[in-house]
């Protein structure tokens, strides 16, 4: 048997100094920032007196440090050992704190631990992303198995539930981030696609349902767009997942020509509704497709066929979901994202303000401390969620590009670390912390500038508040101290 030695370089050596380097950058930047969002002129004041919010942030950027270096000291066999206990004492966490916690604007996700609030949903990313990892990393998983895909899926989900009862909807969504480390760890690419359609549906259905298509009043705009991407990504799907071709073409002929005749017929015939045909199209098509499952014993037409009446499912219960599920307030802002109405004074203000103030700054910014839309406080959230905006305001096009070009290469180096991670379950936990860096990152910036809806999540290093920063320290410094360790045994 090959012999085993520790060959452990020493943490100082082994530690990732570009990710610190960016790390601390971003840091910088993020505390410029909140300085630039809540310094009073009329007031004054010093942005190291902890009276102010550009005081305490120094707090938790220096605890922030002190975590990260208390995690560099602990062996990092230790987080696969205790992630199971950590993972359900954060689960109890959650459960309790909706039952704990103190109303703040209608979010039940705060605790209130001596004089400062913490909120736990930022932690439990961590613990879920050790947990999954763990499990996904044991040496029997396969994820082609549907019960080892369903329990890591069920691990992501669970947390997510709970956070919703906290009614803290955005945070929650946060966890559909883990489902690109899984499409990377080999989940197949039809799953992501189908959640990719979905929204597709959800937004084409909804945003254009009261819109006449070719001026005929009797077709939905909406309802006719739908239908065809589901006839289209089918056919699609059949083409690339089964081999013969005259299936293939035998559902997308009949299905565009009789879509096409029944829409001929209703401009210039008689009007009517064409959704009618198309849904009889769908249905048809979804018949079929189980019957050559059957008929030639392959599973992947079934697989198919249900992705089709899924996504009828989704379309149809989109009016509803908006309408009846949603709060008043979400259902408001999903139609302003969309174009749908106009709230300038509400819904749409904070987005309309922000961009304003992004706009504002031009190509080099107005300077330090020198924006008129963060000084007048016009955008609430400046500080928190729409710190971006800062960013855009002061330091201009110049300095947005600055900022998330190092957000890129931050993810760029994460992955080059999950990459070059020798057990499973390193690259897995890698990957995790990619995917919620990346997903804060793109809808916090999307929110600001109107291109995603406003859910209320925190940018990364940037926004102000203690919680925040020490859950993506703590999400970071694992992930370096497990890379640190990468090597420290090898085989002879």
């Amino acid at each position: 048997m090959a012999a085993v030695k520790d060959k452990g370089k020493g943490i100082l050596a082994s530690l990732d100094w570009v990710t610190i380097v960016l790390y601390i950058a971003l840091l910088g930047l993020g505390w410029m920032s909140v300085c630039g969002a809540t310094y009073d002129f009329e007031q004054g004041g010093n942005f190291f007196d902890f009276d102010t919010r550009s005081g305490m942030q120094i707090v938790w950027i220096a605890t922030s440090f002190l975590l990260g270096m208390l995690i560099l000291t602990i062996d990092e066999r230790l987080f696969d050992t205790f992630s199971y206990v950590l993972y359900a004492a954060f689960l109890v966490l959650l459960f309790a704190t909706p039952f704990l916690a103190r109303d703040i604007k209608g979010s039940l996700s705060w605790l209130k631990v001596g004089p400062f609030s913490i909120q736990p949903a930022e932690f439990a990313k961590f613990a879920t992303a050790l947990c999954v990892s763990k499990y996904m990393g044991s040496t029997d998983y396969d994820i082609s198995r549907w019960w080892n895909f369903l329990v890591s899926c069920l691990l992501i989900v669970v947390p997510m539930g709970l956070i919703v009862m906290q009614r803290e909807t955005g945070s929650a969504l946060v966890y559909t981030a883990f489902f690109l480390m899984l499409y990377r760890e080999g989940m197949p690419g039809c799953i992501l696609f189908a959640g990719i359609s979905a929204v597709l549906y959800f937004v084409v259905g909804v945003r254009f349902d009261q819109d006449a298509l070719w001026g005929i009043q009797a077709i939905s705009l909406g309802q006719f767009l739908v239908m065809t991407m589901i006839l289209l990504f089918t056919v699609g799907m059949m083409r690339l997942y089964t081999e013969p071709l005259a299936p293939v073409l035998r559902v997308f002929g009949y299905g565009v020509g009789l879509t096409l005749s029944a829409l001929l017929f209703s401009k210039y015939v008689i009007p009517f509704d064409v959704a009618w045909v198309q849904l009889g199209v769908c249905l048809v098509t979804i018949g079929y497709l189980f019957y050559l499952a059957v008929k030639q014993n392959l599973a992947r037409y079934a697989y198919i066929g249900l992705f089709a009446v899924g996504s009828l499912a989704l379309y149809y219960s989109a009016d509803y979901a908006l309408n009846n599920v949603l709060k008043d307030y979400q259902q408001t802002r999903v139609r302003v994202l969309l174009g749908m109405i106009d709230d300038p004074k509400d819904a749409g203000y904070n987005v309309i303000q922000a961009k304003i103030a992004i706009g504002s700054g031009g190509l080099k910014g107005k300077g330090f401390l020198n924006g008129t839309q963060t000084k007048l406080k016009y955008v609430p959230e400046q500080e928190t969620d729409f710190i971006f905006c800062t960013v855009g305001e002061e330091e201009g096009f110049l300095g947005c590009a600055v900022v998330l070009g190092l957000f890129l290469a931050l993810i760029l180096r994460l992955i080059h670390l999950a990459e070059r991670q020798p057990y499973a379950s390193g690259r897995i936990y890698g990957y995790s912390v990619m995917s919620i860096f990346l997903f804060h990152v793109m809808i916090n910036v999307g929110m600001v500038l109107g291109l995603a809806p406003v859910i209320g999540i925190p940018l990364p290093f940037f926004s102000y508040g203690g919680s925040s920063l020490w859950g993506f320290t703590i999400l970071l410094f694992i992930f370096l101290r497990i890379d640190a360790g990468r090597d420290r045994f090898v085989h002879n």
